[in-house]
């Protein structure tokens, strides 16, 4: 029997605020541990609460990126569950009234394949504190077994995205997490870094039989923390379920760790019993009323999302899968195509000059290309140069070089130093025969079948000529010449 998987994503997102959920701690990751903290998040007795009205915003913009609904009233619900670096023994987050319901997350595979995920809502709550277990625990008080509590993190601003269970394989989980981290990344809602848990995420994976509309039971899939490790643990769940299922047997409602060492999932707690978090609206804290006027503001504001741009890419200016992703994850790096491409740059030949040659030189010299003294409008001057065979390629590549130091305008450059490539065949005629003269033993390979080595005239004519000459004219008469 074939077999097909079902996962869901929950995905924990730290916004990029200022201060703090419910108080004006600031919201900066690490620090000396407990520095970062007051009476506030640490919940202590008659400290009040206060809604950070930016991180509402943000989960606004969030979900109007994915269309989905921006109800007229929200409001802020305690989750009651006991949890070791909660400092008030509950989380204020977000039950029955969320501030985003619904949408759709559109996003594509490594073969360019588009896909969508519906979204069942967005919601915003605050973060927990941070335990550090240690110990040898072999039964002195001098080497007992112990926990540290760092609550920097605790009431930093937290937003949930929870899916609809559409997801088919792991390559489409990683796909669904790409979309979300690029597009909060270019909402600049936050910095979505994994490594520094700004952003993270569990899988909620069950399998059942190909053309089956039932779903199986589910098993959790918690500490992931890499797009690597999301794909491998999920994977590794599906092959887990799929050996238990086969012979007849009975997967159980769990949560598993994921074990990056070993490969595999592991079990850590039952789930066959729904948790009781016994919501109830937070008193100190007044409903929300969301303003119209602001919502459409916000989206009157939105730029065009990752998957507007990656088909803009591939089907305006034909750009690879490869291509179109490397410019749509640094947001600043598409606006500068784009605006290249605005100035009247070709689309493939800018993406390949920026791409290429500029970031290159980006990373060479630690400068990112929108900062550089290559303006996008000189990039499309240097590209319609190059289409207009003004100026050959060596030329272009030595041009952009003396831009990005400072150069200016290539076209101004070409016209001061002569520097317009010859296609005149007389005069490139001359540099043929020239270098047919100084070259006569590799004339004779050539005319013995050593075709190869016309590479190495056509690139003696263009030294010849500092790079003025047309190579491919230089390569028919040298064809010509050898007979």
């Amino acid at each position: 029997m074939q077999y097909e998987a079902v996962i869901g994503i929950e995905c924990h997102v730290e916004l990029k605020t200022k201060s703090k959920m419910f108080c004006a701690c600031p919201n900066r990751f690490g620090g000396e541990p407990n520095a970062q903290v007051c009476p506030v998040c640490l919940a202590l007795p008659g400290a009040l609460p206060v809604a950070n009205e930016e991180a509402i915003l943000q989960v606004i913009r969030a979900g109007l990126a994915f269309g989905a609904e921006i109800p007229a009233f929200s409001k802020f619900d305690r989750k009651n569950y006991f949890y070791p670096d909660m400092p008030k023994d509950y989380q204020i987050s977000q039950y029955d009234m969320p501030l985003a319901q619904g949408g759709i997350v559109r996003y594509w595979l490594e073969d360019g394949t588009t896909k969508e995920c519906r979204l069942t809502r967005i919601h915003l709550e605050e973060d927990t504190g941070k335990s550090t277990h240690a110990g040898s625990g072999d039964g002195r008080i001098a080497h007992s077994r112990y926990s540290l509590l760092d609550f920097n993190r605790a009431g930093v601003p937290l937003m949930e995205c929870v899916s609809e269970p559409d997801i088919r394989s792991a390559e489409e989980a990683v796909g669904f997490l790409e979309a979300l981290k690029r597009t909060f990344v270019q909402l600049g809602v936050s910095d979505v870094k994994m490594e520094e848990g700004s952003l993270r995420c569990d899988a909620n994976v069950s399998i059942r039989p190909v053309g089956s509309k039932d779903f199986g039971t589910k098993a959790e899939i918690k500490n992931m923390n890499s797009f690597r490790s999301v794909y491998r643990a999920i994977e590794s769940e599906i092959a887990r379920q799929i050996a238990v299922v086969a012979p007849g047997g009975r997967v159980m409602q769990e949560t598993r760790g994921w074990d990056e060492l070993a490969g595999t999932t592991h079990s850590m707690r039952s789930k066959e019993e729904a948790h009781d978090y016994r919501y109830f609206p937070d008193p100190d804290l007044v409903p929300i009323e969301v303003d119209r006027t602001v919502v459409a503001r916000l989206r009157s504001l939105m730029a065009d999302l990752p998957i507007a741009r990656f088909e803009r890419y591939r089907e305006s200016y034909g750009l690879g899968v490869a291509q179109a992703t490397q410019l749509v994850d640094t947001p600043q790096l598409a606006e500068y195509f784009d605006s290249c491409v605005g100035a009247g740059g070709g689309g493939q030949q800018a993406a390949n000059f920026v791409l290429g040659d500029l970031s290159r030189l980006a990373n060479e010299t630690q400068t990112p290309v929108w900062e550089s003294s290559v303006a996008p409008q000189d990039l499309a001057e240097l590209i319609g140069l190059v289409e207009s065979k003004t100026i050959n390629s060596k030329i272009a590549k030595d041009l952009l070089l003396r831009m990005w130091n400072g150069g200016g305008s290539p076209k101004a450059l070409v016209e001061h130093e002569g520097l317009a490539q010859t296609s005149d065949p007389g005069a490139v005629e001359r540099f043929v025969d020239e270098v047919v003269a100084a070259h006569p033993k590799v004339v004779a390979d050539y005319k013995a079948g050593k075709t190869n080595v016309m590479g190495f005239l056509v690139g003696q004519v263009m030294k010849q000529s500092r790079g003025k000459a047309n190579p491919a004219l230089a390569g028919e008469l040298l064809a010509q010449k050898l007979g």
